[in-house]
């Protein structure tokens, strides 16, 4: 058996990052507090019209459980917080951030390094994603690279500036990627690498990442 994955938001990100890893026989547990919108069908291929209005998580567990009978998939229609994250994340073997908001992916770089489970960063933003793994102690962590936060008014949100379809999935894809790496007990491929996605120039390249003495979450 595949150790347990928490893949955080069941989104453009997570949906198509759950569909790989319950494929590969993963044991999941989704966390996403919201509701199938008609908007979100394009991009999110785990919900049909029939799914519309009902919580995200428990929607998701419910078709990966269609498509893989023995899955181990449990649904948790909560938001993770600072109050009660530790509770929820700790004992998983990776975490998946697919959220879409900075405070979140901060706050869940927080909570991995403070519980020592690995976490995979994805974002997508417009037409440009980025990935990297977080191996608390070893690799460079998220406040690594922003030591200093811009203020939120300052950080486009994807409502605002949009996000393509095809770069979210192949985003989501390669963090099950990584993921499926550290379940497997292996080395992640972007351990203290940041990967960025082109999307207009359909290009992914890689900045090498070490850790900050300044790091305010992991120094």
């Amino acid at each position: 058996m595949i150790p347990r994955a928490a893949i955080v938001g069941v989104g453009g990100l997570g949906a198509p990052a759950a569909v790989a890893l319950a494929h590969v026989g993963a044991a999941l547990s989704l966390f996403d507090p919201d509701r199938v919108e008609l908007s979100n069908l394009p991009r999110q291929p785990v919900y049909g019209h029939d799914d519309i209005g009902h919580e995200k998580a428990a929607r998701a567990a419910r078709r990966l459980r269609q498509t893989h009978p023995n899955a181990d998939v449990s649904a948790h229609m909560t938001a993770v917080t600072r109050e009660n994250g530790a509770d929820l994340l700790r004992g998983h073997r990776v975490i998946v951030d697919a959220t879409d908001g900075m405070e979140a992916k901060v706050l869940l770089n927080e909570l991995a390094v403070e519980l020592e489970v690995p976490l995979v960063h994805a974002g997508v933003l417009a037409l440009d994603g980025q990935l990297m793994t977080i191996v608390p102690r070893r690799s460079a962590c998220l406040r690594c690279l922003f030591v200093e936060l811009p203020p939120q008014d300052e950080m486009p949100s994807c409502q605002q500036a949009g996000i393509l379809g095809p770069i979210v999935g192949a985003v989501g894809l390669a963090s099950a990627r990584e993921a499926y790496a550290l379940l497997r007990g292996e080395a992640a491929p972007l351990e203290n690498q940041l990967a960025i996605l082109d999307g207009a120039a359909l290009r992914w390249r890689h900045i090498q990442l070490r850790r900050n003495p300044r790091c305010p979450a992991c120094a």
